[in-house]
């Protein structure tokens, strides 16, 4: 989880990534969360935000998905540059046969804008109460309106205790929705916890999809992070054609170097989640190019 003090600290960048050695990454292989993030005064940083984050390029993630071997990848808006887009849409137009975005919008977002950005290659729009810089649930019904007018899908960053009070809602939207980081569930939890079984709800009765992502985040555990696997392996069951990989690359909100992950590390934990390899391939490769679309070649 994010710890946050109320103090904006710099955080560190990312970790050199490594091939995996556990599991045989598939051709056409996804990372379906991570950031770009630049520089002020270019690239404005929001007030309200949770850290300061040095500069990472669509260029440096590209190279981190060739040693892994990834080869596509969604880049999700970050929360330090708020709901100026400019930074992922300049990304998606330099990389369309690799990229795709999911941006923040917010209701000041006009009409225009949604067109540019889905022209740019974006796809959905993210709502985020995990750290400043967002837009959160209280808009949902309304961002879900403005996404449906464009077929774009919701992804949704929402702390663990929420969800029990979200099901209604999410269940209600007449649009594709994507929970990240496996629902921001505690793992010292448990399963049984209330919030972790609303989520499995959601997949289980709306068809939404959920990323198998975050395992450095919601763990009470050093690596290779053993209490956040019943939570993977029981989504992997609820929804075996809705759950996807993320890295969360550059991993953002870490302060000491032993805390930032592996990539390649990350991919092998999909070998504790999905031992058989006809699941590891629909992680990978089926069921995020479903959801996302095949970039443009």
């Amino acid at each position: 989880m994010f710890h946050y003090d109320g103090t904006i600290r710099d955080c560190l960048g990312p970790r050199p990534a490594t091939r995996p050695r556990r599991i045989a990454v598939p051709a056409g292989a996804w990372d379906t969360h991570a950031h770009v993030i630049g520089a002020p005064p270019e690239h404005p940083l929001v007030p309200d935000r949770h850290f300061t984050a040095p500069p990472a390029t669509a260029e440096a993630f590209l190279a981190m998905l060739d040693t892994v071997g990834l080869s596509y990848g969604v880049l999700v808006q970050v929360s330090v540059h708020g709901t100026d887009n400019r930074l992922l849409a300049q990304a998606l137009r330099a990389h369309p046969d690799r990229l795709r975005g999911v941006a923040v919008i917010g209701p000041e977002t006009g009409d225009r804008e949604i067109a540019e950005l889905k022209d740019a290659g974006v796809t959905g729009i993210r709502l985020l109460e995990i750290v400043g810089g967002g837009v959160g649930m209280a808009q949902l019904e309304r961002m879900a309106d403005r996404c449906a007018e464009v077929g774009w899908h919701i992804q949704v960053a929402a702390k663990g205790p929420l969800y029990p009070d979200l099901v209604p809602r999410l269940a209600a939207l007449k649009v594709p929705f994507m929970i990240d980081h496996a629902g921001w569930c505690a793992a010292p939890e448990g399963i049984d916890a209330p919030a972790f079984q609303a989520v499995l709800r959601l997949v289980r009765e709306t068809g939404c999809y959920v990323k198998l992502s975050g395992a450095f985040r919601l763990s009470g555990e050093a690596y290779p992070f053993a209490d956040t696997v019943p939570f993977m392996r029981a989504l992997l069951e609820a929804g075996p054609r809705q759950v996807v990989f993320g890295s969360d690359w550059p991993h953002v909100g870490l302060y000491e170097p032993g805390a930032r992950p592996d990539v390649g590390a990350l991919l092998d934990l999909i070998a504790d989640y999905a031992p058989d390899p006809a699941d590891q391939h629909r992680i990978l490769v089926e069921n995020p190019a479903r959801f996302y679309g095949l970039p443009r070649g």
